[in-house]
């Protein structure tokens, strides 16, 4: 193996999507030199880079903005911080108007005013742009470069990260002042679209440093799509009206309501939809709007709209879930000193509580967690400093404890066997969580023994640790949540019980704990960052 390559940075930013994009950003912008890291391709990496995605965008008039708040608050569990909702919508007013300036995104114009139509945006376009703006302002990106694990000093305090440049087959070490995370939530390499990179590993390295995670059991999303493609967007199941295998109408079935009356069926039978809802006008809406979901029907010849095709559920976890690394300040800072988290890393139940979906709260979330980390970040590091005497974090799948013997495949087919099945992960019950939850132990505890790899295997290595790690967290926070409260449904425990109207904190590694939190109320102070 090549010599490793070392750099030093103020602000070391994992992950390539919208909110390392941001994240870089404003930690450019406060000072700091920044290095991004990206697993893939910064750009064309993640969930965002293929779709089309809205965002929740509203204008700063009080009526509009009070009934934006209220709209998901009900299907959330009531677990939203009104505090938090109306930070989010500020700083996504502000960035998505710079993003039109100075990022030189091209935002279609209303023909009726003459304004930029802001409530959405093109994946590809989107990245491409965010790309070229962290160029612009110096940020050094490093493709390719998947972080494998934390750097620490003596004081615990988190100062860089150690990974592997794939394209040069050498290690890397950047040492730096702070640290964001912001490398996605984790789908299980279920193979919906953009979520490959989406393995858990910003998950893995914080619980690695001791990390605290909030509303795990919030990530259990399930996306529609048609059968043997990795298309989920599941809003345009909206106007379809599903069958059953015989032709019948499937009764109750739908994309926002519905869904688990899909998973129920599915177990016996083959799903079938047909987008015979929309209208001419709502169809070239949607083609404009997304125009991959349309490419794998005209590939095969059909027409959506006219005819029937089979669908399935793909696991998108904690994509579309709320669950991720908890945070403890307005800056976005973790629970761990030089630690900060943005993006679907981070738990977004401070917005949307228990429930979400594609795009919108999550697209809005990237933007401004990714803001605030990335100047928080700076922040952090000027009064820090740079570090010294570094000591690497990562364990499981880097340096196992015992002399047993397991590859990175035979673990991940273990613990997707536990995670992806509908009957296991979406339609809870306890007697089917507790023999999966048991099942991913033995699989954490005979990875942390014996999961061993060397140089680019390592990854696979990790993503595999990673995934079980988050199994874990999930499914220990669902058995702590005996009743059903957002996407979190228990088919044992059906009705939402008033006593439990709190956060569910998670965390551990070879013991997995929770705790039941309070909810913050919304006019409290915000948390002081951790020093």
């Amino acid at each position: 193996m090549s010599e490793a390559w070392q750099i030093d940075a103020d602000v070391l930013v994992i992950g390539g999507g919208p909110a390392a994009c941001w994240a870089a950003i404003h930690a450019r912008e406060a000072g700091a030199e920044v290095v991004l890291v990206d697993k893939g391709y910064c750009g064309t990496s993640g969930a965002t880079a293929p779709a089309g995605t809205g965002v929740w965008y509203v204008a700063p008039d009080p009526a509009a903005r009070a009934a934006a708040k209220a709209s998901r608050e009900e299907l959330g569990g009531f677990l939203a911080d009104h505090h938090w909702m109306d930070r989010v919508l500020d700083q996504t007013y502000a960035n998505m108007h710079r993003l039109g300036e100075e990022g030189r995104y091209p935002f279609p114009v209303d023909p009726r005013t003459g304004n930029p139509i802001r409530t959405g945006v093109q994946g590809p376009e989107y990245m491409r742009r965010m790309r070229a703006w962290v160029q612009r302002l110096g940020v050094r990106i490093v493709d390719h470069a998947p972080a494998l694990e934390l750097l620490v000093d003596r004081d615990g305090t988190v100062r860089g990260a150690a990974g592997y440049l794939l394209h040069e087959h050498r290690d890397y070490r950047v040492h730096a002042g702070a640290v964001v995370l912001a490398t996605g939530g984790c789908a299980f390499l279920s193979r919906a679209l953009g979520t490959n990179v989406d393995t858990g590993d910003g998950t893995l390295m914080a619980a690695e440093v001791g990390a605290r995670f909030s509303g795990m059991e919030f990530s259990n999303a399930y996306g529609i799509a048609a059968k043997g493609s990795t298309v989920t967007k599941t809003a345009y199941y909206r106007y379809a009206t599903f069958f059953h295998e015989d032709g019948s109408i499937l009764e109750g079935a739908g994309s926002v309501q519905g869904r688990s009356v899909i998973a129920r069926t599915l177990l016996q039978e083959r799903v079938f939809a047909q987008l015979d809802r929309a209208d001419r006008t709502t169809q070239e809406q949607m083609r404009r709007g997304q125009p991959n979901f349309f490419l794998q029907f005209d590939r095969r010849g059909i027409d959506p709209f006219t005819q029937r095709f089979e669908v399935d559920l793909l696991a998108e976890g904690t994509v579309r879930g709320t669950g991720g690394i908890e945070v403890v300040s307005d800056e976005c800072a973790t629970s761990v000193s030089g630690l900060y988290a943005a993006g679907d890393a981070a738990t977004r139940e401070r917005i949307c509580g228990g429930f979400t979906g594609g795009g919108s709260h999550n697209a809005a979330w990237a933007m401004s967690s990714g803001s605030w980390a990335g100047r928080g970040a700076a922040r952090f590091a000027r009064r820090g400093g740079r570090p010294d005497g570094l000591t690497r974090a990562g364990r499981t799948g880097l340096r196992p404890t015992g002399s047993g013997r397991i590859g990175a495949d035979e673990v991940l087919a273990a613990a997707r066997a536990e995670l992806l099945p509908v009957e296991k992960n979406y339609l809870r019950h306890g007697d089917r969580v507790r023999p999966a939850l048991a099942a991913l132990d033995a699989v954490w505890t005979e990875a942390a023994a014996g999961l061993r790899a060397t140089g680019a295997d390592r990854v696979r290595a990790r993503e595999a640790a990673a995934i079980t790690a988050v199994g874990r967290l999930m499914y220990r926070s669902a058995l702590a949540r005996t009743e059903s409260r957002g996407m979190s449904k228990r088919a044992d425990h059906p009705e939402l019980d008033p006593a439990q109207h709190h956060h569910i904190l998670s965390g551990g590694l070879d013991e997995v704990w929770t705790v039941a939190a309070a909810l913050r109320s919304a006019d409290a102070p915000a948390v002081a960052a951790v020093a």
